[in-house]
Order: C-alpha cells, then sequence, then structure tokens
C-alpha cells in the first residue's frame, strides 16, 4: 500500500478497484435511479423496464423496493445473482483499478453537481444514533429495513452505489481542486440518463501525487474536528444500503482470520462523498403520505403528541410552500387529502423538530406511510380517498453537521439531497467476494 492510500485508509477510506460497462453498453439503457426512488410508483418501474428491454442493464442486478412485499421474493433474488455472474463471465466490465472517481452530474441545473467516489472502510461506520464514528447515520436507522436487504446483498457477487456522503468542507479542499483540474483527467464514462434524470460524466482520479493531495486535504478536515466526537462522513442519501453492507461485513468478518480482514473488499462500500457547500446540492424535505386514515383519526393522535395545535385551511400548494419556508421556532407542516388542504402549526411538539414529532403520530397510529420525494407525487397521492399527505419543510444544510454532532441522528426520512430523479443512478459496480 503507498504512502498516500495507507494514510486515507487511516481515516477510513479506501481506493477502490472500479467496474465500469464497456463501451459497446448503451449507457443510458444500463444506468437506473437508485432502488429505493418511487416506491409507490410501479407504473415508473414498468416504463424503465420498458425502455431497458433486453440491453444489459443495472436493472437486472437491482432490487427496486417497490417490489419488496412481492410473494417469493428470493425469485428476483437468484435472478439478480444469475445476472451478475453473466454479466461478469460475458466480460461486461471494464475494470479501473485502485482509482476514485471524479463524477459530474447535471439535472436542469448549472453548473451541476459534483462529487468524489470512493471506497468506505466499514469498520469506521456505526448507524447507531449515539455513534461517534468518523462515519455515521444522520437519520434514525430503521432496524426492520435490514434484513430484507441482507438477503439481496449476502450472496451477491457486485455491489453498486447509490449510497451519497456529505463532508462538512466549507474551504473546498478535497473535491474542488479536482474540478478545477478535470479536464486533465481521463474521462472514464459521459451519457444521457433515463427518465429525465440529466447528464452524468466521471473522471478516473488515479495518479499517486493526485491521491496525496486528496488525503492531505482530508487530514485537514480531520483535524478540525472534535476529537471525542469526531464526525467526517455524514450520511445523505442511502444509509439503509449502508447499514445492510455493514451487517452483511460483521457476518462476513467472523469467519476470516485477521489478516484476511484486513483487506476483504467486503468490508468496505462504495459511495460519491459530495460537500454540503457545493451550491448545487440542495436539502429538499421528505414527505409522508398515510393510507386507510382519516382526517378525525390523524388529528385525534396529533393532540396526544403536542400541547396544541392550530389548522388554517389554504387553497394551494403554493401557500403551503410559503408557510413551510418561514424560519422560526414554530414547528409547521402542510397537510392535504381528498376534501382539501391546510397548514398546521404545533405548540410543544414531543420532538425538537416537526419531523420528530409526526413520526412519533406515525409510529403510534401504526398507519401505513410511504415517504415522498417531491410535492407534486405527495399531492397526488394524498388526495385519493382515504390518504393524507403531510408536507415537510426543508432543513439548513449550514447547521447539519453541528446538530448530528450535538443531538446524534436526526429522526428517520428528515431530508433529502434532492427530488427523486435527482438521486444516483446505478453505473459503476465493485466486486464484494473474493
Amino acid at each position: 500500500m503507498t504512502g498516500a492510500k495507507a494514510s486515507l485508509r487511516a481515516l477510513g477510506i479506501h481506493v477502490p478497484d472500479i467496474l465500469v460497462p464497456k463501451h459497446t453498453c448503451d449507457l443510458k439503457r444500463w444506468a437506473v435511479v437508485a432502488c429505493d426512488q418511487y416506491t409507490s410508483e410501479p407504473e415508473y418501474w414498468q416504463k424503465v423496464d420498458d425502455f431497458v428491454k433486453d440491453a444489459p442493464s443495472s436493472l437486472r442486478l437491482i432490487f427496486p423496493e417497490v417490489y419488496l412485499d412481492q410473494i417469493q421474493p428470493e425469485r428476483r433474488i437468484a435472478a439478480i445473482n444469475a445476472t451478475m455472474r453473466s454479466y461478469l463471465e460475458r466480460d461486461l466490465f471494464d475494470t479501473y483499478e485502485e482509482s476514485f472517481f471524479l463524477v459530474h452530474r447535471t439535472f436542469n441545473k448549472n453548473p451541476g453537481r459534483w462529487g468524489l467516489l470512493i471506497a468506505l472502510d466499514l469498520e469506521q461506520y456505526d448507524y447507531a444514533k449515539d455513534s461517534r464514528t468518523l462515519i455515521r447515520a444522520t437519520e434514525g436507522t430503521i432496524l426492520s429495513r435490514i434484513p430484507p436487504r441482507k438477503e439481496i446483498r449476502k450472496d451477491a457477487l457486485l455491489e453498486l452505489p447509490h449510497i451519497l456522503v456529505l463532508i462538512d468542507d466549507v474551504q473546498k479542499t478535497v473535491i474542488e481542486p479536482l474540478i478545477l483540474m478535470h479536464e486533465q483527467l481521463p474521462k472514464v464514462y459521459e451519457t444521457e440518463l433515463m427518465m429525465g434524470g440529466g447528464t452524468v460524466q466521471a473522471y478516473r482520479v488515479q495518479r499517486e501525487e493526485v491521491l496525496s493531495k486528496i488525503s492531505r486535504a482530508f487530514h485537514h478536515l480531520f483535524d478540525r474536528l472534535d476529537p471525542e466526537n469526531p464526525l467526517l462522513f455524514a450520511m445523505g442519501d442511502g444509509n439503509h444500503s449502508l447499514a445492510t453492507a455493514k451487517s452483511c461485513w460483521e457476518d462476513k468478518k467472523m469467519t476470516l482470520s485477521d489478516a484476511q480482514r484486513e483487506n476483504h473488499p467486503a468490508r468496505f462500500a462504495l459511495v460519491e462523498i459530495e460537500n454540503i457547500y457545493d451550491p448545487a446540492l440542495e436539502f429538499e424535505p421528505i414527505h409522508r403520505v398515510l393510507f386507510n386514515m382519516d382526517n378525525e383519526q390523524f388529528f385525534n393522535q396529533l393532540h396526544h403528541h403536542c400541547s396544541s395545535y392550530k389548522v388554517r385551511s389554504v387553497h394551494d400548494l403554493k401557500e403551503i410552500e410559503q408557510a413551510l419556508a418561514i424560519t422560526d421556532m414554530i414547528q409547521r407542516f402542510g397537510y392535504v387529502d381528498e376534501h382539501g388542504m391546510a397548514v398546521v402549526e404545533i405548540e410543544h411538539g414531543v420532538a425538537s423538530i416537526v419531523a420528530g414529532t409526526l413520526q412519533a403520530v406515525i409510529d403510534s397510529s401504526k398507519v401505513h406511510v410511504d415517504y415522498i420525494h417531491g410535492s407534486d407525487v405527495t399531492l397526488k397521492l394524498g388526495t385519493k380517498p382515504n390518504n393524507i399527505g403531510l408536507f415537510l419543510p426543508a432543513i439548513d444544510k449550514r447547521s447539519f453537521f453541528s446538530t448530528v454532532v450535538t443531538d446524534g441522528a436526526l429522526p428517520r426520512k428528515t431530508f433529502s439531497m434532492g427530488e427523486a430523479h435527482e438521486k444516483r443512478y446505478y453505473l459503476e459496480a465493485r466486486r464484494i467476494t473474493m
């Protein structure tokens, strides 16, 4: 291991071998949005399937979560594993050994969003709410979501990344210098993304002197942290995928010697790092849709989770968005059902932020809930009979890291980095077996 790689490894960063489909592959059909998107819209995934047809595609290597509740999921998992084996045997991939990728994503925004594809050491990650590890969850982890995802990963030959991880780099020392020199880096791929996903490009970062600069920048970030609570990498998207990788690694390492554990590929997870201060990175709220619940039931439950509340009827979504944009100490959320729309203000909620108060309401109601990226979909689903849509405000990314350090993980599904079509698309892969 070279000096730069060893220095990076000390901070939980691994320089991986990355697989990318060969240039003969149609990347627009290959790349598919994160599996945890459009979970209440099977029609989206049917359109993807219709578009992909028989072409090689990451669609055949993932398990869209819209299908998790279908009977006999083991059949889909077996098909995924068989396709992974087939793609490897067909020599479908080029291998970029010991590399990072500088990734540029655009979606109707200028100049686009930049990230750095790396691998993180799962030994340095803990998803417990009170974790003080270098890599940690920023929202509550739902433990019941891990076992079905383990069934998908545990025998897989490959992992495909949709995980986005944040760094708090106000001086822009890690990713931004690479952006300035990106034209000097070898371009790995460039493609339009399906279903309105924009475009994406990647550049290979491999030279020792560049890796050394990246390592020094990361160490400078680390040196500014509280040594008793050093949050270097904060989960942005995909925490349950990283938690699943962690759980699989904990099982796997019990079968390995100490020497084998050091560099086993299952010890690491491929993620994209993004600077929270990237101007194109926007924190979006995650809304809720409650199924088979009426107005009276909801407000009866809300009454038990705050001292009081006020309901103000509104005419359209714009009025809700204007109310949620107000920055004061009052907890507000938008409400919609088949009868109308409202803004609700809470006094003395049971949690410090409105997402926590509403999550307590949802948990106590034991109602079926879906977490929705995008207000239009929330409105569409929330106005259906016997449904309720809840619109949440965005959180302030400037205080994000300090809040997690002080309070621990936020209530689950508190925020999202962009709307559904802006999520990371599966394009690269990495072997996780020997």
